[in-house]
């Protein structure tokens, strides 16, 4: 990935210094592939049960509140990997990768789409989309390999509750405007409008996949406020801290 500094195009989740040192989502993504086949055959090999979802935590946010820059200070603190939404979109949306994701979730774990799609509507009738089968099955499969802390794309709805650590970041939109405008060279005017436009995408998102307007505060363990809560370094430890209560301090 490039350095976003001063570009026009606005990728959620970049802040100054990360992008010269991060890996492309298509390195992470073939990354985890490797990973994945690797456990495969060794558990084919010593014949053992392949899927264990571990403990992770899930990251939900307002676009340009500073998430990820929070869950790279987790990350070095716990050890957890951090995959973020542009990791989960590559894996989701390429035709090379999503078959072997979804073949590898139903091995691990069979009849799980159903039990996914009756949690979140109930008795209601509804079709899962290509798209929400392909993402649905990269975050099992990423949990199943390590502990992970995920981004963005509403890891925290699919995970089995009692295993995730599930974070809001909120902040009003003037501190967010001062943050992006900050990151990208561009006037708080503009980057407000920017918020508009990916507020709206995220919107969509839930209202297609999730049936709902927006994220409620009573689906999280942990609900933090940048405007009241602007370091970064305390947010994380706060996010340790709360991971450690939930699981142990291992």
């Amino acid at each position: 990935m490039t350095d976003h500094t001063n570009n026009t195009h606005y990728v959620p989740g970049m802040y100054a210094g990360r992008a010269a040192k991060r890996k492309t989502a298509e390195q992470m993504a073939g990354q985890c592939i490797r990973e994945w086949e690797k456990k495969r055959l060794a558990a084919v090999k010593e014949k053992k049960a392949l899927a264990r979802t571990h403990n992770c935590i899930s990251f939900s946010r307002k676009i340009g509140v500073g998430a990820l820059e929070i869950a790279d200070l987790v990350s070095k603190r716990t050890g957890l990997r951090v995959v973020d939404r542009e990791i989960l979109e590559y894996i989701a949306n390429n035709a090379d990768l999503n078959k072997d994701t979804v073949n590898f979730f139903d091995e691990c774990h069979p009849g799980a789409m159903n039990n996914f799609g009756a949690m979140l509507f109930g008795e209601k009738s509804f079709t899962m989309g290509d798209y929400m089968r392909h993402l649905l099955a990269a975050v099992y499969s990423l949990s199943d390999d390590k502990p992970t802390l995920f981004v963005g794309r509403a890891t925290h709805l699919m995970l089995p509750r009692e295993q995730v650590l599930a974070v809001r970041f909120i902040s009003s939109k003037d501190h967010r405007a001062r943050r992006v405008a900050a990151i990208m060279g561009i006037s708080e005017s503009d980057a407000a409008k920017k918020l508009d436009d990916e507020d709206k995408k995220q919107r969509d998102f839930f209202k297609k996949n999730f049936k709902k307007k927006e994220a409620s505060p009573y689906e999280f363990d942990l609900v933090i406020n940048r405007d009241h809560l602007s370091e970064a370094d305390s947010a994380a430890e706060l996010v340790e801290r709360a991971y450690q209560l939930k699981f142990g301090a291992d």
